[in-house]
C-alpha cells in the first residue's frame, strides 16, 4: 500500500462509522461501533455524550492499522444533526444528556413560542419550523435545568452545542461548530450563516455559550489523544451527515437531489440563492460552507421525515418478523390492497410538520393479511419522500434524478416503488456509507488529495431504477396516501400546510456578539 489515505468519521445515530479512503476514492479499511440510547419517559430520546466519544474511539481503533496510521493526511467528521448537549468549557466533560434530534420533551417550549406569536419570525430567520426536532428548544430546556439563571452561560464557563461541536472540543482549542451543523439549530440567520439576536433572546441561549461558526472546512483543532491517530493530525472537514451524503453523491448544483433513508430520512438539494420562496413544507438550510468552492455558505432545501427505517423496525416486530422477514412478506405483494401505514409515531415531520399527528394503519379489513401490512410499512417510506417532493416542485425548484443511499435502500422492491410513485429515476448508491465518504470527499479536497476536478471524476457506483408506471396509475396511489395522512392530522388540518410559500428572511443587522 503507497500514496496517501483519508480518514472519515460518520457518527450517527445509532453507532459511530469510519472509512479509510485512498486517492482513487476507493475504501480500504472500515470500523464500527454501537451507541446506545435511553428513553426515560415518553416522548424522550437521549444518549450519553461520553459514550459518543467512546464509541469513536473504538471505530478509529477498529479501522486503522499500524500500516495505514502513518499515511493519512486529513481527517473528516460527518455527524447526526439537531442533537444537543452542555460541556464544561475548561474540562470537555459533559453535563447534561445529548438531547437527540428525535426528543419530544420540547413541545411545550416550542407551544408558548408560538402562542407568543413568533413562529413566523423563527421560520424567516432560520429556515426551520418551530419543531422539537432542532436544536434551539433543547439548548433552552437543558439551560433552563442547569444553569436557570444563565450566571454560567453568560460568563461562557459552560458550552450549548451540537455532536460535531462536542467531539471537536475533545481536540482542545476554542469551541467551534461547522457551518451547515449550526443551520440546525434555529438559532443562526440561514441568509447570513451567523447567530441571529432575536433567536438567542427568544430561546434564552447566551451567546457566549455558544461555538464560533466556522466554514465547513474549518479551521478545526488538530487530532489530540485518539490513537492510534498521531497527535497534530489535520481535520480539514465536518460536515453534517445529510449533507455529506449529498456531497458524496456530487450533487453540487440544483437538479440533483438525493433521500437518505435511516431511521428517518432527509431529502435534500441544493436551491440557487436567488430563489426567494420555499413551499412551507421543506426547510431552508445551510449544505455547506467552503471557501475555496463558493464564497457563501451554500443553501439547500430539506424536507425532514421522521419515521422511514424505524417503521420496518416496528412493523417487523408487529408481525413476529424481522426486518428481512418484512421484506419478504412484502415482496409477495403487488400492492398493499388499499392498506396504508402512517408512521406518525412522534406526530409528522416534512411536508406536514405537525407534531399531533398519530400514527394509523388505514383501509384494512377481516381479509387483509400479514404481507399487505408489510407492503404498506414499505410503501410509507416512498409515499413520504413523494410528499416532500412535491412540496419541493410546487417552491419551482427542478428535480432531474433523485440519488437515494441508507440501509432501507437494499430493498429492492422499495427502490422500485419509490421511482413508480416519483415518476423518476431512482439512483441508488451502491456505498452504503454515505455520510462518512462525503467527509472523505470535502477532507481530501481540502488536504489537497483531489483537486475539483478529480472530485468530480470520483467513481460513484449506481444501480438506477427507472418508473415502471405512468401518471394513471400513479395518481390514484398518491391520492388514497394523502386521505390516509388527512386522517392522522390533528383535525385533518397540518400546522404549516405544504403548498404555501415562506419567504426567505432579508440580510439582517450584525449577529450577536
Amino acid at each position: 500500500m503507497t500514496g496517501a489515505l483519508v480518514l472519515a468519521i460518520d457518527q450517527g445515530t445509532s453507532s459511530t462509522k469510519c472509512l479509510v479512503v485512498d486517492e482513487a476514492g476507493a475504501v480500504v479499511a472500515r470500523g464500527q461501533a454501537p451507541v446506545g440510547q435511553a428513553t426515560p419517559a415518553p416522548g424522550w430520546v437521549e444518549q450519553d455524550a461520553n459514550a459518543i466519544w467512546d464509541s469513536v474511539r473504538v471505530a478509529v481503533a477498529d479501522a486503522v492499522t499500524a500500516e495505514i496510521a502513518p499515511r493519512l493526511v486529513a481527517v473528516g467528521l460527518s455527524t447526526q444533526r439537531e442533537s444537543c448537549v452542555v460541556w464544561d468549557r475548561r474540562t470537555g466533560e459533559p453535563l447534561t444528556p445529548l438531547l437527540s434530534w428525535q426528543d419530544q420533551r420540547t413541545i411545550g417550549i416550542c407551544e408558548a413560542v408560538r402562542a407568543a406569536g413568533a413562529e413566523e419570525l423563527v421560520r424567516a430567520r432560520s429556515g426551520l419550523p418551530l419543531d422539537p426536532m432542532f436544536s434551539a428548544a433543547k439548548a433552552k430546556w437543558l439551560l433552563d435545568r442547569l444553569d436557570p439563571d444563565r450566571v454560567r452561560a453568560r460568563a461562557g464557563e459552560i458550552v450549548v452545542g451540537t455532536v460535531d461541536a462536542f467531539l471537536v472540543s475533545r481536540f482542545g482549542g476554542a469551541p467551534v461548530v461547522e457551518a451547515g451543523n449550526a443551520s440546525r439549530m434555529q438559532l443562526v440567520d440561514v441568509a447570513t450563516g451567523r447567530y441571529d439576536a432575536d433567536l438567542l433572546s427568544l430561546f434564552g441561549v447566551p451567546a457566549a455559550a455558544l461555538p464560533e461558526i466556522v466554514p465547513s472546512t474549518g479551521p478545526f483543532p488538530t487530532v489530540r489523544g485518539l490513537p492510534p491517530l498521531p497527535d497534530g493530525l489535520p481535520v480539514t472537514a465536518v460536515l453534517a451527515d445529510s449533507h455529506a451524503a449529498l456531497f458524496a453523491h456530487g450533487a453540487f448544483a440544483p437538479g440533483a437531489v438525493k433521500a437518505t433513508q435511516g431511521t428517518g430520512s432527509s431529502v435534500m438539494g441544493l436551491v440557487d440563492p436567488r430563489l426567494a420562496a420555499l413551499d412551507r413544507g421543506v426547510c431552508r438550510t445551510i449544505a455547506w460552507w467552503v471557501p475555496g468552492m463558493a464564497a457563501a455558505p451554500v443553501q439547500a432545501f430539506e424536507g425532514n421525515i421522521r419515521a422511514a427505517g424505524s417503521t420496518l423496525i416496528w412493523a417487523a416486530e408487529l408481525l413476529g418478523t424481522d426486518p428481512a422477514g418484512l421484506a419478504a412478506l412484502a415482496a409477495a405483494e403487488e400492492n398493499a390492497g388499499g392498506v396504508h401505514l402512517v408512521p406518525a409515531f412522534g406526530g409528522l415531520g416534512a411536508p406536514w410538520w405537525d407534531g399531533e399527528a398519530v400514527a394509523l394503519l388505514a383501509g384494512f379489513s377481516l381479509g387483509t393479511r400479514r404481507a399487505s401490512v408489510a407492503r404498506a410499512a414499505i410503501e410509507s417510506i416512498a409515499h413520504q419522500i413523494a410528499d416532500v417532493l412535491d412540496s419541493v416542485r410546487a417552491s419551482g425548484v427542478a428535480v432531474d434524478r433523485l440519488h437515494v443511499d441508507g440501509g432501507p435502500t437494499r430493498n429492492a422492491q422499495l427502490m422500485q416503488i419509490e421511482a413508480d410513485l416519483f415518476g423518476l429515476p431512482v439512483w441508488r448508491s451502491e456505498t452504503a456509507e454515505l455520510s462518512a465518504l462525503g467527509a472523505a470527499h470535502l477532507a481530501g479536497h481540502a488536504a489537497g488529495v483531489w483537486d475539483r476536478g478529480a472530485l468530480d471524476r470520483l467513481d460513484r457506483a449506481a444501480t438506477i431504477f427507472r418508473p415502471s408506471i405512468d401518471e394513471t396509475k400513479r395518481a390514484p396511489q398518491r391520492a388514497a396516501w394523502r386521505g390516509a395522512v388527512a386522517r392522522s392530522l390533528k383535525d385533518g388540518v397540518p400546522s404549516a400546510r405544504a403548498g404555501e410559500a415562506v419567504e426567505a428572511a432579508p440580510a439582517r443587522r450584525a449577529a450577536a456578539d
